[in-house]
């Protein structure tokens, strides 16, 4: 079973993508910010992270230019999800390392369909 990481600060939105992803077999963990998402990815080694952009205390994407900097979390693959969808935000998203670009509202189905895929190229299986 792949592990999940999901840091958002709304609780809501970060509620659904946890109960959606828990739903379709994920182990997800959560964090509300740039900070506790490091902290607890140094921690757990998550398979795949799902990055708000805009959070407190830290970015998403600082968030995501600090994993790609370091060998141990460089290759785990990053989805922004994110309620901005203006090309500088999408190209500053990939700029930082991101697998996928996913704007809010989002589908739940179609979450789960692109976490799948993403951890299926990532060599994790679904």
């Amino acid at each position: 079973m792949a592990k999940i990481l999901v840091a958002e600060d709304e609780k809501d939105i970060r509620e659904l993508i946890a109960f959606t992803l828990r739903y379709a077999g994920f182990d997800v963990e959560v964090a509300v910010n740039g900070i506790e998402a490091l902290e607890k990815i140094g921690q757990e080694k998550p398979d795949l992270i799902i990055l708000d952009v805009r959070m407190p205390r830290m970015t998403g994407y600082e968030v995501c230019r600090r994993l790609k900097e370091d060998p141990q979390t460089r290759d785990i693959p990053v989805v922004f999800l994110s309620a901005k969808g203006q090309d500088m935000e999408v190209q500053e998203g990939y700029a930082s390392g991101a697998e996928e670009y996913i704007i809010k509202p989002f589908v739940p189905d179609d979450l789960v369909a692109q976490v799948q895929r993403i951890l299926e190229q990532a060599g994790h299986g679904g």
